[in-house]
């Protein structure tokens, strides 16, 4: 069993930075033929939405909403996924969670464009953490 687990969730006023991190710690990017991580948010009442994902290789991927502000990096030594949120907006205010797919190649485009597929697409999922955007 993979837990994820995300911390680094907080309120900020628009324009400041916040830093998301996901501990995976029976996961090791050195034991499957392929990863895919990301970073998925959500609304309430709203579907999902992914913003930042980054595959074995480090090939990362952003949504549009996202792109140029957020970046999205790991530490395959500490088995530590992150997110660096600048320029924050009001309209990034939700619940953030950590996703993860292994023994699959590549993260597609469609993880950061399809709402609809996050949840058959990511097998494994933390708890979410909250970021609050005030303007």
């Amino acid at each position: 069993q993979v837990q994820l687990e995300e911390s680094g969730g907080g309120s900020v006023q628009s324009g400041g930075s916040l830093r998301l991190s996901c501990i995976i710690p029976t996961f090791s990017y050195r034991t499957y033929s392929g990863t895919c991580t990301g970073w998925v948010r959500q609304v309430p009442g709203k579907e999902r939405e992914g913003v930042a994902a980054i595959d074995s290789n480090g090939h990362a991927r952003y949504a549009e909403s996202v792109a140029g502000r957020f970046s999205v990096s790991r530490d395959n030594a500490a088995n530590t996924l992150y997110l660096h949120m600048n320029s924050l907006k009001p309209e990034d205010t939700a619940i953030y969670y950590c996703a993860a797919a292994i023994e699959i190649q590549g993260c597609p485009e469609a993880v950061v464009s399809r709402g609809d597929v996050l949840s058959s697409w990511y097998k494994y999922w933390g708890q979410g953490t909250q970021v609050t955007v005030s303007s």
